[in-house]
């Protein structure tokens, strides 16, 4: 069995035999159906958001967007032979494509959008999405810097859409376990986070300018990002959806692990110690800064603190992997890798499962369910648009202080350095150019 027949499966499986609530489908579906537009068909779509938006009862994929036809077209029949599969039919050709993503958008018949794209592309679209009136999930993290996605959170506000931070942890129970003991009491006050990050590559120094593939609109790819040459290791390598794409490592387009990572890890911190709508108050760090074309940051440290007492460092070396240590005034939990293996000094956590009267997150729905269901039910999702605008911006002021050098003092309310005109420089870059300037 091949990857695309197993993810097909997979996925018809769990859609036949997934537990939603009956709430999920409406009153009385498929008159309550959610049409769902994909715009974005690359490593996260084909990995993770389409097998699973699939699977959620009461949702139809109709449409599918990318700028790179041949993932698109890939997409399109992974989706038709999904429905063909589960209906028990020959053929199924009622998911269409379409190279723009404005069509999807604007488009009467959806509802809802799954955007999946690279970084730089996050804040415009979310923006128009949410100008559209369009319920949307969005991959994390939601922006390249603090301005944009305080930007993006005060439009999604002010337009009443449902809309998601992109972001499994809370529904992974080795996660979200964690974080419930420590709302519960059971490790005593929470003083200091230890997160270490995946390694990353060796930087690819430099690379040669290239013809455009045919398959590929990269004058749309690069969108709001200024005009370079194209060549494969800035955007991705061609006809695959496996590999971890080329623009995560160049600052143009993301900000390294300190953004990939510290979206989930800063949401778990943010959630344990129940400042979602808040933040550090003093930062300092370090990192390197790799003169290549991948030259996001690598190899760095960074020590956070909360007005609380709260420390929380976060560190990435040449051969670190994900793991995460809440360290209690009583006891420490740790959850190293991904979904985790979790360990304690109290190795009795470990099973301890929430009491009647305590917080229980073992039920949390899954990501696209949780989605779903907040549309059906006029609710905000599990991590709304603000939460996670609040755990980007950890990452994106530690790697201001990286890059300044500087022992910076931040004011969570105003979103504001109290001491360096230099990094609050920083703080609204990068912008937009030409027509997606004015989204």
């Amino acid at each position: 069995m091949d990857r695309r027949e197993f993810l097909i499966r997979s996925a018809a499986c769990a859609a036949s035999a997934a537990i939603v609530p009956s709430r999920v489908l409406g009153a009385n579906a498929p008159s309550g159906r959610i049409n769902v537009g994909f715009i974005g068909t690359g490593r996260q779509a084909f990995g993770s958001n389409l097998p699973q938006m699939l699977a959620v009862p009461g949702v139809q994929v109709v449409t599918v967007c990318d700028t790179d036809r041949w993932r698109m077209a890939e997409a399109q029949k992974f989706v038709n032979e999904f429905y063909a599969k589960r209906d028990g039919k020959s053929g199924y050709n009622g998911c269409t494509q379409t190279a723009d993503f404005r069509d999807v958008i604007h488009h009467r018949d959806i509802d809802a959008l799954m955007i999946s794209v690279p970084d730089h592309w996050h804040t415009t679209m979310g923006t128009m999405a949410a100008k559209a009136k369009k319920h949307f999930a969005l991959e994390k993290p939601l922006s390249l810097s603090v301005k944009q996605g305080r930007a993006l959170a005060d439009v999604v506000k002010a337009s009443g859409v449902t809309a998601r931070t992109d972001s499994e942890f809370r529904s992974v129970r080795k996660q979200n376990h964690a974080v419930e003991l420590i709302r519960n009491g059971h490790i005593g006050r929470l003083q200091r986070v230890e997160i270490t990050f995946p390694s990353d590559p060796t930087p690819v120094v430099d690379a040669p300018d290239m013809s455009v593939p045919e398959e590929l609109d990269y004058q749309m790819w690069l969108g709001p990002a200024p005009v370079v040459p194209y060549t494969e290791k800035r955007v991705h390598d061609r006809k695959q959806t496996k590999m971890r794409p080329n623009w995560m490592r160049v600052s143009t387009y993301a900000q390294g692990m300190i953004s990939n990572w510290g979206a989930h890890y800063f949401d778990m911190v943010q959630w344990a110690n129940r400042s979602e709508n808040s933040g550090p108050v003093e930062i300092e760090g370090h990192g390197e800064f790799p003169n290549a074309l991948w030259d996001t940051m690598i190899n760095f440290k960074v020590t956070y603190r909360y007005e609380n007492g709260l420390e929380m460092t976060c560190e990435q070396t040449p051969t670190s992997i994900p793991t995460i240590t809440y360290h209690g005034s009583e006891a420490w939990l740790k959850i190293e890798n991904y979904p985790g293996v979790m360990t304690s000094s109290k190795p009795e956590l470990v099973t301890l499962e929430p009491e009647k009267g305590e917080e229980d997150f073992s039920h949390n729905l899954w990501d696209k369910n949780d989605f779903i269901a907040a549309i059906q039910e006029r609710r905000p999702t599990m991590i709304p648009i603000e939460t996670g605008h609040r755990d980007i911006s950890i990452s994106q002021i530690g790697l201001i202080a990286c890059q300044t050098g500087e022992k910076l003092r931040w004011d969570p309310k105003a979103e504001l350095f109290l001491d360096s005109n230099r990094a609050n420089s920083l703080l609204a870059a990068p912008i937009p150019r030409g027509e997606w300037a004015n989204v």
